[in-house]
């Protein structure tokens, strides 16, 4: 019998291949092609010469039936349950991913504690187990003394043996939450491969989702990320369980962002604001008025976006600099944004507008470590480059959103009434947003005055004063 070839794997797309390469021709990445042993055994197909189990046929349902409402337990994070979706539901697997030293395991190790504390007064909370592969139990023990945790009923356990892992969580009735810090530090000791390979991430998050679902516990998984931000390993990890989070943000700032990009219980692109201190990670209520709090009066080129993030509105301040260019090719320097949406709104304020921005070096700005990427920031923006480069501040109590079309039209965005409302609530006087047409115009809106515009070039009157 002759003996069975070894294959060639990706890290990071998991597609196959025959041989080695340096760079993988399915997603592109270099020097991420690993060799791994075949299988010990081929699966098996469904012809009559199998184990010789008989097929059960299937009971159908209709689509109108009951349904049953699906409870759920709250950490006491705000926060984390918005972006959870109210809460976790029983059974759920949730992956959260961010880059080294975010606050992943801080967020996660505070959740545990208020999970196991909710219902300390009133005789039991809910079982949680925290299971880590890159740290020991002593040095999860000097974290919860740092964030003031060592009082909280959380059990404790260093191991990477998948095998280990489900024999101690089989035998758990009450565990109701499970973290598994990380996820590619796990093994599946059946696998030859290393941990951290495709197979061995894969085989590990199956066990580990099938004996969840089969329990009824809520588990953790914590996932790396590659150095484009997106979360190492197969994508078809992202597939495998209920909810996806980024917890994204800059390890030199204070503010963290945890965003829901997939989840199969709640709403998508939900945010929860944080604020990292020495006592850890302290939810944000009101993001809009911390992200505005250090404003320094008039400035060119300063002005104020309100945004969507989820069903939460947000504002924020949007910085641009213009300044001349000693070079040929002038610098486009972009932080919180869309680096081809900046090129995009520069030909059109070029094309329609005239405003001569090519020998200049230009650089924008998200304050607050926030990445925005609804096109409802063009116009705000636009006014921040306009402003920028004449030297003319924008009005301090003015608010600004809409997206920008090639042909310099400004289009209307959803949720206008949500971001008027937020903009009333702290304080701004105006607004100038896209022209509502076919619905009702609104002069004002909470002591707001609405300024509507259909064009770039009504926009650059506006705040020239002409």
């Amino acid at each position: 019998m002759a003996k069975q070839a070894s294959h060639y794997v990706c890290q990071s797309c998991g597609a196959v291949a025959p041989k080695w390469s340096g760079r993988c021709e399915s997603c592109g990445a270099w020097n991420a092609i690993i060799e791994e042993p075949p299988a010990s055994a081929a699966p098996g197909g469904l012809g009559r010469g199998g184990r010789g189990n008989r097929a059960q046929k299937l009971e159908f349902h209709a689509l109108d039936g009951p349904a049953e409402s699906l409870p759920r337990r709250t950490t006491g994070i705000a926060e984390l349950d918005r972006v959870c979706g109210s809460g976790l539901v029983a059974g759920s697997a949730v992956l959260i991913g961010g880059d080294p030293g975010i606050g992943k395991s801080t967020l996660l190790l505070q959740a545990a504690a208020g999970l196991a504390g909710t219902g300390a007064a009133a005789g039991g909370g809910t079982a949680c187990t925290y299971i880590s592969g890159e740290e020991s139990v002593d040095q999860l023990r000097l974290r919860a003394n740092r964030l003031g945790l060592a009082d909280a009923k959380v059990r404790l356990a260093s191991a990477t043996s998948v095998r280990d892992i489900a024999a101690s969580l089989d035998g758990e009735a009450a565990a109701g939450v499970v973290i598994a810090d990380s996820i590619q530090t796990l093994y599946v000791d059946s696998l030859d491969s290393a941990p951290g390979t495709v197979a061995q991430v894969r085989a590990s998050a199956q066990e580990l989702i099938r004996l969840a679902k089969t329990r009824g516990f809520t588990l953790f998984l914590v996932g790396h990320v590659t150095k484009e931000g997106v979360l190492a390993g197969p994508r078809v990890l992202e597939h495998m369980v209920d909810t996806v989070l980024y917890f994204e943000g800059e390890r030199g700032h204070q503010f963290r962002i945890l965003r829901a990009v997939k989840n199969r219980f709640g709403p998508t692109d939900e945010i929860g604001v944080f604020e990292m201190t020495d006592a850890g990670l302290i939810e944000v209520a009101n993001p809009s008025a911390l992200f505005l709090a250090e404003r320094r009066g008039a400035a060119s080129g300063v002005t104020v976006f309100a945004g969507i993030e989820g069903t939460r509105p947000l504002l924020v301040e949007i910085q641009a600099l213009v300044s001349a260019s000693p070079l040929a090719t002038p610098r486009r320097a972009v932080v919180g944004w869309d680096s081809g949406r900046l090129a995009m709104v520069l030909a059109v304020l070029e094309a329609r507008c005239g405003l001569i921005l090519a020998g200049k070096d230009i650089y924008l700005n998200v304050v607050g470590g926030l990445k925005v990427s609804e096109p409802a920031a063009d116009l705000a923006v636009a006014s921040a480059l306009v402003s920028a480069a004449s030297g003319t501040p924008v009005p301090e109590d003015i608010v600004i959103f809409g997206e920008i079309g090639l042909s310099g039209e400004v289009r209307s965005v959803g949720q206008t009434d949500t971001r008027l409302k937020e903009a009333a609530k702290l304080g701004f006087a105006r607004a100038l947003v896209p022209s509502q047409r076919g619905r009702k115009s609104a002069d004002s809106a909470d002591g707001l005055k609405v300024d509507e515009i259909d064009h770039l070039q009504e926009m650059i009157g506006r705040l020239s004063g002409e």
